[in-house]
């Protein structure tokens, strides 16, 4: 639940060396970075971190994100245990810092590229607090009196914020010339990655959990099933996350087992199996329900048959999470792109298109960093 920011530093350096290596006939002219939504830490001017970086799962704010559930409005998307204004309050009752400066991951890499620390990007400050429709931090985070100077200067993704620093080339291998540019948060910069163009173009992560998301030219906040928007070139990538996934799956079968059976199941043929393949009590999307319990009986003697009841049952999940997005005023799905482990699978990829009615596809490039490098590319084309 926590991590050192300066292992993320060394990795940085250690990455960047080796594309260096692998690229000796071109200049690097711009880099952008993304990390994990909600990863948080304080440092000081100088980027020193006060603080150890709590991560994006980490649930230990929970008095804290109480709290704002009666402060913040209610669409609002930071009355979560695991979100960046909750994990902030938790670090400024636990360890009072002097002047410093509330930072998420791909913010303070940024900085360390081009010597600010006082910039945020839209995505990443969007679970901080940040109002991405009037494009400002709120009025009513002043009544949690936060500390002078904390929250940052917040600017859209794609925007140039600096030039790589004499200390950062020589520890990088970068230029001098280099612009570093905002970057964004993981499943933004993977969307981009997949292959999202036009609105209707949708990305469902298929990981340990199912994240589903699609591209709109409004955005969408509901609280209640915890549906959020980030703004990305000009459009509104809207989404939720299930509880349902991969976790399911991989408690009952290995992945050689998930791999050899796959390639017996007939995908257009549907079984009578009708579970919710949760992995512990709970769902938040696209049913909101903390007390709804995993549906996995019966369980067929077949090996082949749980597996494809499971697969089957998770696409129809996936399909009532896009009814549940068009229900609110996301547009409806015009083809899928698929990442993560599941886009692996080609047999539930087909049938998964059988159930959801669209095409689906893999992801065009499966690695959130080409996301993040697809916005510096177009900050200085």
């Amino acid at each position: 639940m926590e991590q050192t920011p300066e292992d993320w530093w060394q990795a940085t350096i250690k990455v960047i060396g080796s594309l260096l290596d692998n690229t000796p006939d071109h200049e690097t002219t711009a880099i952008a970075i993304d990390g994990t939504s909600s990863t948080l830490l304080l440092a000081d001017g100088e980027g020193q971190p006060i603080t150890a970086a709590l991560m994006y799962n980490d649930q230990r704010a929970v008095e804290e994100s109480r709290s704002l559930s009666a402060a913040a409005p209610p669409q609002s998307v930071v009355c979560s245990p695991s979100s960046g204004l909750s994990k902030l309050l938790w670090l400024l009752r636990h360890v009072p810092p002097p002047h410093c400066h509330a930072l998420h991951q791909s913010e303070w890499i940024s900085g360390k590229l081009c010597g600010r620390f006082d910039l945020g990007d839209e995505n990443n400050c969007l679970r901080l607090g940040y109002d991405p429709l009037n494009r400002c931090w709120p009025d009513w985070l002043q009544h949690l009196h936060l500390p002078s100077g904390i929250l940052p200067e917040v600017v859209p993704p794609g925007t140039r914020i600096g030039m790589v620093t004499d200390a950062c080339a020589a520890q990088t291998g970068l230029p001098q010339s280099c612009s570093v540019i905002a970057g964004t948060t993981d499943s933004t910069a993977a969307a981009l990655a997949a292959g999202l163009n036009l609105p209707g173009d949708a990305v469902t992560s298929l990981g340990s959990t199912l994240v589903c998301k699609v591209l709109s030219e409004q955005p969408l906040f509901n609280r209640k099933y915890g549906i959020y928007s980030h703004h990305i070139f000009g459009k509104w990538l809207v989404g939720g996350a299930s509880n349902v996934g991969g976790a399911v799956l991989r408690r009952y079968f290995t992945d050689e087992e998930l791999e050899t059976l796959s390639r017996q199941i007939d995908p257009q043929r549907s079984l009578c199996l009708n579970y919710y393949p949760l992995p512990a009590m709970g769902e938040r999307f696209p049913v909101n329900d903390p007390q709804m319990q995993p549906r996995l009986t019966p369980v067929p003697r077949s090996r082949l048959r749980f597996l494809q009841g499971l697969l089957e049952s998770t696409a129809r999940v996936e399909k009532i999470a896009y009814t549940r997005l068009q229900e609110l005023g996301a547009p409806a799905p015009r083809q899928i792109f698929t990442s993560g482990g599941g886009a692996q699978n080609l047999v539930w990829m087909t049938l998964r298109q059988r159930i959801l009615g669209v095409p689906v596809l893999s992801a065009i490039h499966k690695q959130a960093a080409y996301g993040a490098a697809k916005i510096a590319l177009k900050a200085v084309s």
